[in-house]
């Protein structure tokens, strides 16, 4: 049995004082492809990183062909055959496209070896051909990060990770972006893809490896994925946490839609009316009444005064601004008691000046 070309024992990271893995054990055996799959923060990004050397392991082994890689720094492990293309555009903007592909062409395999490169990501991807001669931060989005993808072609390396190939690229540049993976997969090399387009990338692997919250929680063959994937990144299964089941597509539960609303209890004016015809709720009911004054020890209070009826709304004058109604109606940015309008709340609204 032939070695794998990455292989993951316990793998711990953290940045500061945040724990962001917790003992990831995972094996990319040669010619493979393994989709790395979770929801956002479940810590794919801070993997791949660990993996190429970015973020230093705080605890595991991490081996490359075979060989321990876990203090290495990332030129290190580079030079063993792993490429990480990362999330983003790692492109130059002020370069053209040949001209981003000859540098890093150069770097790699030499003058002699570059022209010959060329030639393969050409080939692998058209429209970067058709665009040798224009600037890198002129292309879309899509081109940018074919052209970054393409920086890879001049030596196949044994492992290709890639971080988030789709994001944020139309469906035809996505069609493009993976059969140039597929095309470098032809040439003998591995890959771990880290994708949150699961339907994507489970066409293409071989396993998958499901991270939640740091930790794996699932891995097994990807033709097997999709039921796991949907009870625990689509709330089917139950929480991390074992409380109760995740909440589906924001979808309250029973309990809680029967629970009766906060804003009900302390505005009833507020609550929807069953029919056109209903009537009003009464108002809240008055607080204490004052002791009377004046009146002898032991004198029955007063009864309280009639309820006031809400005068009539006035029409709009020619300006615009409601006519003023009688005297001690309420106006504009009066207080205003009625069962349409609680006594706890106020009505504010523009001031005019009085026409007289």
């Amino acid at each position: 049995m032939s070695t794998p070309i990455l292989e993951l024992e316990n793998v711990s990271a953290a940045y500061s004082t945040y724990r962001a893995l917790f003992g990831v054990s995972l094996v990319v055996p040669e010619d493979g492809i393994i989709a790395l799959v979770g929801s956002n923060g479940a810590g794919k990004s801070t993997l791949a990183r660990v993996i190429s050397g970015l973020v230093p392991a705080s605890g595991g082994t991490i081996r490359v062909a075979g060989e321990d890689v876990t203090r290495f720094s990332a030129h290190r492990i580079a030079r063993l055959g792993v490429v990480h293309v990362p999330e983003g555009r790692a492109i130059f903007s002020s370069l053209t496209v040949e001209e981003n592909l000859t540098v890093s062409f150069g770097r790699r395999v030499g003058r002699r070896g570059t022209a010959d490169a060329l030639a393969r990501a050409y080939q692998a991807f058209p429209v970067l051909a058709e665009r040798r001669k224009q600037f890198g931060g002129t292309l879309s989005g899509g081109q940018q990060r074919i052209l970054s993808l393409a920086k890879v072609l001049a030596v196949p390396p044994k492992l290709l990770i890639v971080d988030e190939l789709s994001l944020g690229l139309a469906p035809v540049i996505v069609d493009q972006v993976y059969d140039g993976l597929i095309a470098i997969h032809q040439e003998g090399c591995a890959l771990l893809v880290v994708e949150q387009q699961v339907d994507r990338v489970l066409a293409i692997a071989d396993r998958a490896v499901l991270l939640v919250k740091g930790a794996v929680a699932w891995e097994g063959p990807a033709r097997d994925a999709r039921p796991t994937l949907e009870a625990q990144m689509l709330g089917g299964g139950p929480s991390s946490n074992g409380v109760g089941p995740v909440s589906t597509n924001g979808a309250l539960s029973a309990a809680f839609r029967a629970a009766p609303s906060l804003v009900a209890q302390s505005f009833p004016s507020a609550a929807p009316q069953s029919g056109s015809g209903a009537a009003p709720l009464p108002p809240p009911p008055a607080g204490p009444s004052a002791p009377p004054q004046g009146g002898s020890q032991g004198a029955p209070p007063a009864p309280p005064p009639p309820q006031q009826q809400p005068p009539p709304v006035q029409p709009a004058g020619p300006s615009g601004a409601p006519q003023g109604g009688p005297e001690g109606a309420p106006g504009q940015g009066e207080r205003r008691d009625s069962p349409d309008h609680p006594s706890d709340l106020w009505v504010v609204g523009p001031t005019y000046p009085n026409p007289n």
